[in-house]
């Protein structure tokens, strides 16, 4: 490895790490994880490490493991010649702008995102966010896809990237391990979600209130070869048309007078209740 010492935050070494936007980013087909255990998933899986930051604090306790995976993974040369710049606390916490998250960060390089088509190849359950923004939430429903033993995430084109740090973090990395795609924005549009959807042999479960909305337990609805659960955006839900479109729609019970759940809590027992036996 190529070692660094940063005590400058304007130093340009830290450019990718603080003052490059993550659109920018995604441009240059970069991305920018953190903490050990995302990174460790991201080596992982096969993304190419560009350049390490660490705290100086942090340097014993995290870089040798990661340094060990990065040999692993993606070989001597490549650990030879990767970049870890060490800085201390005072100019780490200048990036973040807290002091919630601990010690290290990589740039990694993108892969190629896969085709739409191909993605649903085998994928018997899969659930699929249109238009959700918020990181946390798409980083906990992937967490939750991932552990209950979805298939896949289908996105439609204007919800979160994946790979912004946030969600990865949030996810605790397994971004890296369940298969996901970003559906075009004409593929997106209205209804076309829906018949893209069976076009490929789903029937869809829109999760929303309405008047014939039947209990996500529900063995009619499991019994099903094929299933896209459809979660709606944070605020408004998912759109009437597609709500419409869908071949069920489906509640999850409440009590004292609650009328819903956070996208992300209702995401994970969604999953569970269509993935029983």
């Amino acid at each position: 490895m190529d070692l660094i010492t940063i005590n400058d935050f304007d130093a340009p070494e830290l450019d990718l790490f603080a003052r490059v936007t993550e659109p920018q980013m995604r441009e240059k087909g970069i991305l920018l994880a953190e903490t050990a255990s995302v990174i460790l998933r991201a080596l992982e899986a096969g993304y190419e490490p560009l350049s390490m930051l660490v705290e100086t604090e942090r340097f014993d306790a995290e870089v040798s493991l990661v340094l060990t995976a990065v040999g692993k993974y993606c070989g001597s040369t490549v650990l030879e010649s990767l970049p870890v710049y060490v800085a201390p606390r005072e100019v780490v916490t200048n990036i973040t702008g807290h002091h919630l998250v601990r010690g290290l960060w990589m740039t990694l390089r993108r892969q190629p995102e896969m085709a739409v088509d191909d993605f649903f190849a085998g994928k018997k359950r899969i659930a699929v966010l249109t238009d959700v923004v918020n990181p946390v939430n798409v980083g906990a429903i992937f967490r939750s896809a991932a552990a209950l033993g979805m298939d896949g995430v289908l996105l439609t084109h204007n919800s979160v990237d994946p790979l912004t740090r946030r969600v990865a973090r949030v996810s605790m990395g397994t971004v890296f391990q369940i298969p996901w795609v970003r559906t075009t924005r004409s593929e997106s549009e209205g209804t076309n979600l829906i018949r893209l959807l069976h076009s490929h042999g789903y029937k869809t479960v829109a999760m929303a209130l309405t008047e014939d909305s039947v209990s996500i337990d529900n063995d009619g609805i499991r019994s099903n070869e094929r299933l896209a659960v459809l979660l709606g955006t944070e605020g408004t839900g998912l759109p009437k048309d597609i709500i419409a479109a869908s071949d069920y729609r489906v509640m999850i019970p409440m009590h004292h007078g609650v009328d819903s759940l956070n996208v992300a809590v209702a995401s994970a027992i969604s999953f569970w209740e269509l993935l029983k036996e």
